[in-house]
């Protein structure tokens, strides 16, 4: 008898945790949904300071900005962590067109490559060859390619369900192909845009020349879906139309920049610290609402919420606003150096880079001990239409604090129209829906509560 009485004590013991945990995650959905800010936030970061390219002016006034607003929410302590970062700057709006004879022209939509050298003075006007792999570039030689400009027209793969893969699968086209057309004597390269949206808007991103010495770089522009279409066309029918583009890029000397910190300390556990961050930093065509202006006001909003709420975390959350992740990662790899050599233990790291789409759940990298704790909490998220919970992977900025035994992961809303927006012009706040953005914010609250609430599984 009294072993029952012992199981059912038990029982009731589990289940009202479970009614609590239950309560107060919908209690934060609520707060969310009806008296967000993150919303607000955004409007402000989009449309009054707009695209926040490391080391410009909108990317030092967002981190005035933010730091500002993470001192209202009555956090114990908010600080700015200093970072070099890298300032290159787009120059004068670039210009193409194919010539399919002389005189006859058709313009084209591109914009210049993240990190790309400019052209010459007066641009650049030669033959183009398309290839759709590094394989092709390879096979092709000096011989077909010296002179010439590569136009890269793998697009992404449209039967992949995660977007995320189907970039994967083509991105090194954009990182590498100047490095690799350089090295077979190539004057310029084009990239097609990272989309599955057929449309007019070029799409930028990082690019790299290697160790290629300066004298050896050649310039990359992206292309938008349309015109890569259209020159692939073009070329079927006539080999010997030329591409003509002008770009007045330029990298500059690295500028001081800043991680932008708020916490709140915890009440059990001051010295066990979990992070929920974005990069606040952002591309220069649009005005970074989905990548990654939804991510950092998310991020600010899970710390209201538990204020809001009143929540008073076991452990220490800080919300950390990344710069420079980008063109650099130097803001996430200088938080991790400064918190190694504070001997900080960081147990949990949840960020958000994927757009403001509607939460479908997350990814995590951790062990198997702290992955089965995760999808006994599924549950919990069922009502909110959370269902996605899987290993592999979380995020770059959140990744150089990973260790044996900690857990990082990444929210993972829908990902069919991330790629319609990502690092292009149309990436504006009018792009972004204010109840998926809220949706969000309150997922990522969730999570990060029952973590602090029942810590790492030893």
């Amino acid at each position: 008898m009294r072993y029952i009485i012992l199981f059912l004590s038990l029982f009731l013991v589990l289940n009202t945790t479970a009614q609590t945990d239950a309560e107060v995650i919908k209690n934060l959905y609520k707060t969310s949904l009806t008296n967000g800010n993150s919303y607000q936030w955004l409007d402000h970061l989009s449309n009054q300071i707009g695209g926040r390219l490391s080391g410009s002016l909108n990317a030092e006034k967002a981190v005035e900005y933010t730091k500002e607003e993470l001192e209202k929410l009555g956090l114990d302590k908010v600080w700015l962590q200093p970072v070099m970062v890298p300032k290159w700057v787009r120059g004068a709006p670039e210009f193409a067109f194919i010539e399919s004879a002389f005189g006859a022209t058709t313009n084209v939509n591109i914009c210049a490559l993240g990190g790309s050298i400019a052209t010459p003075f007066g641009g650049i006007k030669a033959h183009v060859v398309e290839v759709k792999s590094m394989d092709e570039l390879e096979a092709l030689g000096k011989e077909n390619i010296e002179g010439k400009i590569v136009f890269f027209n793998k697009p992404m793969q449209a039967d992949l369900i995660q977007t995320f893969e189907a970039y994967g699968g083509c991105v090194n086209q954009r990182y590498s192909g100047a490095m690799e057309a350089a090295k077979y004597g190539a004057v310029g390269v084009l990239v097609r845009s990272l989309s599955l949206r057929q449309d007019n808007f070029p799409h930028t991103g990082s690019m790299t020349y290697g160790n290629l010495p300066l004298s050896k770089r050649i310039p990359s522009a992206a292309i938008s879906t349309n015109d890569a279409n259209t020159l692939s066309s073009m070329l079927a029918l006539n080999k010997d139309i030329k591409f003509y583009f002008s770009q007045t890029c330029k990298q500059l000397n690295d500028v001081q920049s800043y991680n932008v910190i708020g916490e709140i300390k915890g009440s059990q556990f001051p010295n066990e610290y979990i992070v929920v961050g974005g990069h606040l930093d952002s591309w220069d065509l649009g005005d970074g609402a989905h990548d990654d202006g939804a991510g950092v006001v998310q991020s600010m909003e899970v710390l209201r919420l538990f204020k809001k709420t009143g929540i008073k975390p076991k452990r220490s959350i800080r919300v950390v606003l990344f710069m420079n992740e980008e063109n650099g990662l130097r803001g996430a790899t200088k938080y991790a150096e400064v918190a190694k050599q504070k001997g900080e233990t960081h147990i949990f790291s949840l960020e958000s880079d994927a757009g403001g789409f509607t939460p479908r759940g997350f990814s995590f990298d951790c062990n198997d001990a702290n992955f089965n704790q995760v999808l006994g909490w599924k549950e919990l998220f069922k009502p909110y239409l959370i269902h996605y919970f899987e290993k592999g992977g979380s995020g770059a900025d959140v990744g150089p604090l990973k260790t044996d035994t900690n857990v990082l992961a990444g929210l993972r809303p829908d990902s069919q129209r991330y790629f319609d927006y990502h690092h292009a012009a149309n990436d504006t706040f009018d792009a972004v829906n204010k109840r998926e953005l809220e949706l969000g914010a309150a997922t990522m609250a969730s999570l990060v509560y029952l973590f602090d609430t029942y810590g790492l599984v030893k």
